[in-house]
């Protein structure tokens, strides 16, 4: 068990195929891992270990991944499964079919194990629901694995799987994979089939976490659309680093010009620093997106969906109190208080969002920042009870390097390369123009062998 909790899916995969452990073995050893630090860390919401081990005796697909022990975010299905988004009002909801990210997951050899936390429908940039209780960083039990993926990130970070579904709806990928030390890549919009399933602007993303760059790397290859549903020239498995020397746009400010805090910029500029002494030139830039602007159109466009969610409640003649949070509730009052076409003039500010980004990196092959504004913060600041104004600043003082590409539709990555004095993790965000996930991945390759993380242990792990 204990080996096995240190290897990558890849590795695992690469045992089945030799012949040197079958996916049982891998299942029942993903299982035990779960159940020796899940108390703690509270990663992995539901189980369904016996349609797991089910499957795992009768062969699932023999794709690249054939056998090795997967997690479902609980925002997202799988057929005949608990799938309560975090919200009370959903605590007994199962899924009547499977999202066909999950489908294209067990096609490539999963096995889904169970759900990982999340925030009510994804709503914060931390783990913490009334429903499921928080999730906390296996680096530090007192401090947030980050969100909405915190679930995913915090399981992978701790050995209870190799890699775990994830979903990002304005850095959920990233922001966890920076808080627990794991690589986090959002794909290109377009690049992965959703199904129907859509935030308002397409600002939703899905993919996964994973401990190495390869796991995701092949990922994506199984994933990405093919043949004629491909909206974007197709990336294929990327293997390891590229040759080309880059120009990556650097800076530290998020788009309102605030700097993050010392140590997050500190440790940016160390990541610049290694990048230059890679070969490739970084030159201090910074994006023209009006910052303000922005975070109203993106309010806007997040607090839409709880507004229709409260609606739908009060139909039902249910107390809104009694089954969603009060942040959810708030969004919803929030939007309700605007003018009838705020949805629509998000959406007009997003499109001019989109071009501004596609012109600025148009100049450049990467763009480095900070993926957060501080490391991360301990468990109940960003909760959803505490009073609505003052969460508001603090998520939005906090989250604010990642949503611009989610409404642009750009892929970026949190690559986990710099851990602060506490010993918390603190990820870099690089991101590249619209379908340039190869570029994106053949420098993690390369900065994964400068500066390894692989073999960087969380207190909490199950090996």
């Amino acid at each position: 068990m204990d080996e096995l909790a240190k290897l990558d899916a890849t590795g695992q995969a690469e045992l089945v195929a030799k012949g040197e452990a079958s996916p049982v073995e891998l299942v029942e050893a993903a299982i035990a891992r779960i159940e020796k630090v899940n108390p703690q860390v509270n990663a992995v919401v539901t189980t369904f270990y016996d349609k797991a081990l089910e499957e795992a005796k009768a062969g699932p697909a023999k794709g690249p991944f054939h056998g090795v022990p997967n997690l479902v975010k609980d925002l997202d299905n799988l057929k005949g499964t608990k799938a309560t988004s975090g919200c009370r009002l959903l605590a007994e909801n199962i899924s009547p079919e499977t999202d066909p990210v999950i489908a294209g997951f067990e096609a490539a050899g999963f096995v889904m194990l169970g759900k990982s936390n999340t925030p009510e429908f994804g709503l914060l940039g931390t783990t913490e629901s009334m429903l499921l209780g928080p999730c906390n960083n296996p680096w530090n039990l007192e401090h947030s694995p980050g969100g909405s993926s915190g679930g995913a990130a915090a399981a992978v970070a701790s050995g209870m799987v190799p890699l775990a579904h994830a979903t990002d709806g304005g850095g959920s990928i990233r922001i966890p994979a920076s808080c627990c030390g794991v690589f986090g890549l959002k794909p290109s919009r377009g690049r992965i089939e959703l199904g129907e399933r859509q935030l308002p602007g397409d600002i939703g993303f899905q993919h996964c976490v994973s401990r190495s760059v390869r796991d995701s790397a092949t990922a994506l290859a199984v994933s990405e659309k093919q043949g004629a549903n491909a909206v974007l020239p197709p990336v294929g498995r990327v293997e390891g680093p590229g040759k080309k020397r880059l120009k990556i746009a650097f800076g530290t400010a998020d788009y309102t010009g605030n700097e993050p805090s010392a140590e997050v910029k500190a440790a940016t500029e160390s990541v610049a620093k290694l990048c230059e002494e890679l070969g490739h030139e970084v030159v201090p830039a910074t994006s023209e997106v009006n910052g303000e602007a922005f975070k109203d159109a993106f309010l806007a466009a997040w607090a839409s969906g709880p507004s229709q969610l409260l609606a739908l409640v009060k139909q039902m003649g249910l107390d809104p109190e009694a089954v969603l949070e009060p942040w959810t509730i708030g969004l919803a009052n929030l939007f309700d208080s605007k003018p009838a076409d705020t949805l629509e003039k998000a959406l007009a500010e997003f499109a001019i969002v989109t071009a501004e980004t596609a012109a600025f990196m148009a100049d450049y092959d990467v763009w480095l920042t900070p993926v957060l504004a501080a490391v991360p913060p301990k468990t109940g600041e960003q909760g959803p009870s505490v009073p609505f104004d003052t969460l508001y600043e603090r998520v939005f003082n906090y989250v604010t390097y990642t949503p611009v590409h989610n409404v642009a539709g750009t892929p970026a990555m949190s690559v986990p390369l710099s851990w602060s004095e506490a010993g918390l993790p603190i990820g870099a965000q690089f991101a590249a123009p619209l379908g340039q996930e190869r570029v994106l991945l053949e420098l993690a390759y390369e900065l994964e062998e400068a500066r390894p993380w692989a073999d960087r242990y969380p207190p909490v792990f199950a090996g």
